[in-house]
């Protein structure tokens, strides 16, 4: 007997929809960056990301059109302008990378999990394989050049103990326990996305055409200021460092090299991603204080999330995503 071809499933398809409208995101973010790039080191890195990226969206088409399913419309070279001047300095490109690696590890793995189809895995596990392999190199580069930001250093622990009172929950009266490393980590990573959101945001801001998009953006940097306010408050309270802004790194171009499609796009992408991290961030903080804090900036993010998707409805840049059949539309 023959085999059958198996169907992909609900998850299969919304991974690799996704994976192709971001692959195309990144090919036109690459190849602005190459056009401009001075540092060979870190041009090295880039050219590496926008063959990833390439690689990616041919894999998703190829298995698309295998499906008969359509292929997604993404972002194309309508949506980059290589002529623009420079809008952020080689350094960000690397910082840039190494951070969209580090969200594609947590992308990627959880595409996997939900993926059944022995080429769809294979698919993930490489995409899974090459973020590993970008943000090891990234970090290295950042390291070699001293630009990368390393979290605090606690001391080590010499006994273990028992945490034996409520009070290890605490945090809104009396004495505060210290941060566990755990707290700290995500305050710190947090913190440094936010710069790194605020850095991108200015560079739109400056750039983009639409008057009420640049309004967005200018609330979402003053979102991001107050974030960082918040989480700088609990690591100086316990004498930890703070990281510093990435503003230096944005220049004054005020010609945009994406589209405002394109821009907004990547904004809301980012958006999600710190809804995923505060999410985690609050599984790993014990502390009310904190605790009580990622809930209520989840909220304020959720609101920014859901006024940037519904100025890309207003816009008409928002691709639906495959979807499930509507009964009710097909009864009447």
């Amino acid at each position: 007997m023959g085999t059958h071809p198996v169907r992909l499933t609900s998850s299969e398809v919304g991974g690799l929809w996704a994976n192709y409208v971001v692959g195309s995101m990144f090919v036109c973010v690459y190849n602005y960056y190459l056009a401009k790039v001075e540092d060979p080191e870190i041009k090295t890195i880039l050219e590496r990301a926008l063959n990833l990226s390439r690689e990616h969206v041919q894999v998703v088409k190829q298995i698309f059109e295998e499906e008969g399913h359509a292929i997604p419309l993404g972002f194309t070279e309508e949506d980059v302008h290589l002529e623009a001047a420079k809008l952020f300095s080689d350094d960000f490109f690397l910082y840039y990378t190494n951070q969209m690696a580090k969200g594609s590890l947590i992308t990627y793995g959880a595409f996997l999990q939900n993926t059944f189809r022995a080429d769809c895995r294979a698919f993930f596990t490489s995409c899974l394989t090459s973020a590993m392999e970008l943000f090891n190199e990234t970090t290295q580069l950042l390291l070699s050049k001293g630009l990368e930001v390393r979290s605090p250093y606690i001391p080590y622990l010499r006994d273990v103990t028992m945490v034996e009172k409520q009070h290890f929950l605490a945090g809104w009266w009396g004495e505060q326990r210290p941060l566990t490393a755990a707290e700290i980590t995500h305050l710190y990573s947090n913190t440094l996305s936010n710069h790194l959101g605020a850095a991108v945001i200015t560079g739109f801001g400056q750039v983009a055409q639409s008057q009420e998009i640049r309004a967005y953006y200018r609330r979402g940097k003053e979102l991001s200021k107050k974030q960082v306010t918040i989480f700088s408050k609990f690591l100086n309270e316990n004498d930890l460092p703070i990281p510093v802004s990435f503003d230096a790194y944005v220049y004054d171009s005020t010609e945009p090299p994406f589209s405002d499609k394109l821009m907004l796009f990547q904004i809301s992408m980012m958006t999600a991603a710190g809804l995923v991290n505060y999410g985690s961030a609050l599984s790993a903080s014990p502390r009310r204080d904190i605790a009580a804090a990622y809930v209520r900036l989840q909220g304020e993010i959720g609101l920014f999330a859901e006024d940037g998707l519904q100025l890309q409805i207003s816009h008409g840049w928002l691709e639906r995503p495959p979807h499930a059949i509507n009964r009710e539309q097909l009864m009447k």
